[in-house]
């Protein structure tokens, strides 16, 4: 069965022989049988290419790939997978340097049976943000012991010690929290009539007094008659809908008085960097 897989050469940065071993093993199967001018024009040493693997020789050691036939849902699901992977990874290794233990044996015992149980580890650091102890204290190993009479016992015991655990859901924590959106709107604001101004305040508030608990909003001037909305969520549909209603209060209440409210910008999430450059 074809299945599609991420080679990537930089991983073998460190290690020169085994990375122009790969490099030179994937320049021979990828080249096609027609002439080419160049053989860099078809992998480079340190690039990252999704590839589907043909066969595998284990006798001789050779992988087969085809860089060609490898389609772009192939190639976003690989890529999406990597990233995760590359993730997952980043935090085991933090946590065994942390804790100077190997990161072999903290596969062995938390990475690969969150593999094996959840499809990918990444989906199991997701349940540990919240709910560590769901996840953790299922995990379980089995040590032999020597019991009083002299005869060697197994027990089954847990695989994730306090230490290890307090380290993981930490560092998972820390990495993989949702960072809450940041939503904005633009609008143009007037009213010419007697206290004006007052009127436009009562308005601002009718607006903040639009948002709720998880999204709460504020109205800020930028300058007359330009209005800045904002709020923060982390469900961006549910941020711009909770804008939508704060403009449509603000736009009754201004109106009351014969003013005018014009929206410039729709509800949208912004960058960070656009968002404290509002602030």
């Amino acid at each position: 069965m074809l299945r599609t897989l991420p080679i990537f050469l930089s991983l073998f940065s460190s290690h020169r022989g085994l990375r122009d071993a790969l490099a030179n093993q994937l320049h021979e199967i990828l080249i096609p049988r027609r002439r080419i001018l160049s053989v860099s024009s078809l992998i480079k040493v340190g690039c990252q290419e999704p590839v589907m693997v043909l066969r595998v020789d284990r006798d001789k050691g050779y992988i087969d790939f085809s860089k060609r036939r490898v389609s772009e849902e192939d190639i976003q699901a690989c890529e999406e997978r990597y990233t995760k992977s590359k993730l997952v990874r980043s935090i085991m290794r933090h946590v065994a340097e942390t804790l100077d233990i190997d990161l072999v044996e903290l596969y062995i015992h938390v990475g690969w049976p969150l593999y094996r149980k959840y499809g990918h580890a990444f989906e199991a650091f997701k349940i540990i943000v919240t709910d560590p102890d769901s996840v953790l204290d299922s995990l379980t190993r089995q040590v032999k012991e020597v019991g009083p009479d002299g005869q060697e016992v197994t027990k089954v015991v847990s695989a994730v010690t306090p230490e290890v655990k307090d380290a993981l859901v930490k560092n998972i924590r820390r990495r993989m929290t949702p960072q809450p959106l940041k939503i904005r709107a633009d609008i143009e604001m007037k009213c010419f009539q007697f206290d004006g101004v007052l009127h436009i305040k009562e308005a601002m508030r009718k607006a903040e007094a639009a948002g709720n608990d998880d999204c709460p909003v504020k109205i800020k001037l930028v300058a007359p008659p330009l209005y800045v909305l904002t709020t923060q969520t982390l469900d961006e549909e549910q941020g711009i809908s909770v804008l939508n209603n704060a403009i449509k209060a603000c736009t009754e209440e201004i109106e009351r008085y014969k003013g005018k409210l014009t929206l410039k910008e729709a509800p949208r999430a912004v960058s960070e960097r656009r968002w404290h450059a509002i602030r």
